[in-house]
């Protein structure tokens, strides 16, 4: 079955079983590895992508979900790292060992999206769909408060 739609920008068609996770079609077909398997759960957030302007767990998200609809990437955020998060995140010193930090940074671009000027409390909350194995949260919400200072 052909499956379309758009992947940062750019039309595909996917010609898949429709239950396919959309976490493996961009990584083994489309090539773009900056979207990572965590715990295939939707527990971790490593997967996380944004889907018509929503952020989604590309792991548990089917060909079939996003059919004609838009889906942004890490890759797709912003080709020159020029995203006010992603210079928050170097400003900040945020990654360690970086496996989960593109889907911190698309968790954390969704929430600016929708709440330009969040608290503290707010950033926790939304940022709670993302695991860091080694617990820069602190770093992560610094991060993000510089992004909405300076966006």
């Amino acid at each position: 079955m052909s499956i379309a739609f758009r992947v940062n920008g750019r039309q595909v068609t996917a010609d898949a079983d429709p239950e396919s996770r959309l976490l493996w079609y961009l990584r083994d077909q489309l090539e773009l590895t900056g979207t990572r398997y965590g715990c295939g759960s939707g527990l971790c957030g490593a997967c996380m992508v944004h889907v018509n302007g929503e952020r989604a767990f590309s792991c548990q998200t089917t060909l079939r979900d996003i059919a004609d609809k838009s889906v942004t990437t890490i890759e797709g955020l912003s080709p020159d790292s020029s995203h006010p998060v992603q210079k928050a995140w170097l400003a900040e010193s945020v990654p360690q060992c970086g496996y989960c930090q593109s889907g911190q940074i698309m968790s954390a671009a969704d929430l600016l999206a929708k709440t330009p000027n969040p608290t503290r409390d707010q950033i926790v909350e939304h940022m709670s769909t993302n695991l860091c194995r080694c617990g820069t949260y602190p770093r992560i919400v610094k991060a993000i408060e510089r992004a909405a200072r300076e966006a």
